[in-house]
């Protein structure tokens, strides 16, 4: 009896210290990356911008390894095919192959819009570290249409060129799927938010396939972007992200 007592006790603490593992921040962060990228992948998407006067759509493909590397390709319209963005570790290109040059990024253009878009460019592209680059705080676990989910405040470190005072994200507690993000600015004042819903199987994974933004004091405004195709582990290396190479990959 001591024995088993001493057992249930072990799994006791086993079990709780999981627990708290689990809603460590930073571990939910990082469990979140893993669900929604991957140790690597490929996508292809459409990306539609609403305005009251137009509407206009673009068509991509991205790979992306680990938190370092990424690579978004313009496949449409005709006048933006093989327009290119590039991310290696700190360096951002952009190719334009209507003037065939290439340009590096600083880090000053990561919070500017991407393609005339409701997205920046640090969001299509991510120079920031979700982990590394802010402090976290979990603030609680609440109802959010209809599914449990976490809620937690990212507030930036003072070193890191990030634009935002403060991110609040939702992340769901069954599978770590990210399900909505707002983003403030250093007034403490909504700039705007993304949703992300109409969840659907990616190869093998079920994820969201839609995510809107939306300005919070622009009416009539936002950008869609919807995954068409998503594959996880795909087989690529650091040396597929290069400028180079941005203008090869088509």
């Amino acid at each position: 009896m001591k024995l088993i007592s001493k057992l249930s006790a072990l799994t006791l603490v086993s079990l709780l210290a999981s627990q708290a593992q689990a809603r460590d921040p930073a571990e939910i962060l990082d469990r979140m990356e893993q669900a929604m990228r991957g140790n690597s992948n490929y996508a292809e998407m459409t990306m539609k911008i609403e305005r009251p006067r137009y509407e206009r759509e673009i068509s991509m493909r991205s790979w992306m390894l680990g938190r370092d590397y990424s690579m978004i390709i313009i496949t449409a319209p005709a006048r933006d095919e093989g327009t290119a963005y590039l991310m290696r570790g700190n360096d951002i290109w952009n190719y334009d192959p209507r003037i065939d040059r290439t340009t590096r990024l600083p880090s000053s253009m990561m919070a500017q819009s991407w393609m005339g878009s409701d997205f920046t460019n640090d969001d299509l592209v991510r120079d920031s570290d979700l982990i590394e680059d802010y402090e976290h705080e979990l603030l609680r676990t609440e109802e959010y249409e209809g599914r449990q989910a976490y809620v937690i405040e990212m507030i930036p470190k003072p070193d890191t060129p990030i634009v935002w005072g403060k991110v609040k994200m939702w992340i769901r507690t069954k599978d770590y799927i990210q399900l909505r993000v707002e983003n403030y600015d250093q007034r403490d004042e909504l700039v705007n938010t993304m949703r992300l819903d109409q969840i659907t199987e990616f190869d093998g994974r079920q994820l969201p396939a839609r995510m809107t933004v939306e300005p919070a004091d622009e009416d009539n405004k936002r950008t869609i972007l919807t995954y068409k195709q998503l594959e996880f582990d795909v087989d690529i290396n650091e040396e597929f992200f290069t400028p180079r190479n941005m203008q090869r990959v088509r």
